[in-house]
C-alpha cells in the first residue's frame, strides 16, 4: 500500500482522525499492515463489489470529511495542510454540504508521456468539469449521502465523481500516480 506512509504525519496532527481500510481480498500485506498501523479494516474478499465496500468504509469512518484514496496512490507531502485549509474554507463559508474536492493529477515518472498524461487530466477538467479517481476524492459526508454514496459495481467511484462532476474543486496539493497511470 504506497500511499499509507503519506497518511501517517495526518493522523499525527490530527487531519485524519482514523483510517478505513476497505480490502476486496488482496494478497499482498495491506490488512497486516494496515491491522498494525491501528486501522479499521474492512476485509471480506466475498465483497468484490467496489461500490458496496466503499460505502461500508465510509458507513464505519466517524469524520464528516471522507477521504477516498486508491491504494496505488501517494500524496504530496505536505498535503494534510490543503486538506485543512479546504475543510476551514467550507466551514467559514457555510458551505459544508456542498464541498469537495480533489488532488492534482500527477505522474511519478520523469519523460514526456508522464508530462502528456498530467496535461490530458488538467484539460478532461476543464473539459469536461470531472476529475480522476486517482486523485482522489474528499467529501463532507452530508454531500456524499446527499448524491446517492457510492453506487454499486465496479465503477463506483468513477460514477460518483460523475455524480458530483463540477462540485469537486482541486486542492493544491498533488496524488502520484505510481506506474505512469
Amino acid at each position: 500500500m504506497p500511499c499509507f506512509a503519506a497518511l501517517v504525519p495526518a493522523v499525527s496532527t490530527g487531519v485524519l482522525r482514523d483510517v478505513v481500510v476497505a480490502d476486496g481480498g488482496s494478497h499482498d500485506d495491506t490488512v497486516a499492515v494496515s491491522d498494525a498501523a491501528g486501522c479499521t479494516i474492512i476485509a471480506d474478499p466475498a465483497a468484490r463489489d467496489l461500490g458496496v465496500r466503499l460505502r461500508r468504509a465510509a458507513a464505519e469512518a466517524r469524520a464528516d470529511w471522507l477521504l477516498f484514496l486508491r491504494p496505488d496512490i501517494v500524496l504530496e507531502d505536505g498535503w494534510g495542510a490543503a486538506v485543512e485549509a479546504f475543510a476551514a474554507a467550507a466551514g467559514r463559508r457555510g458551505s459544508v454540504a456542498a464541498a469537495a474536492a480533489a488532488f492534482r493529477y500527477a505522474v511519478d515518472a520523469d519523460g514526456a508521456l508522464p508530462r502528456l498524461a498530467e496535461w490530458q487530466a488538467s484539460v478532461a477538467r476543464v473539459v469536461r468539469g470531472r476529475v480522476r479517481p486517482e486523485q482522489g476524492l474528499l467529501v463532507h459526508r452530508r454531500l456524499y449521502d446527499a448524491v446517492g454514496r457510492h453506487p454499486d459495481g465496479a465503477m463506483a467511484d468513477h460514477r460518483l465523481l460523475s455524480r458530483l462532476g463540477r462540485k469537486v474543486g482541486l486542492l493544491r496539493s498533488r496524488a502520484f500516480v505510481q506506474h505512469g497511470g
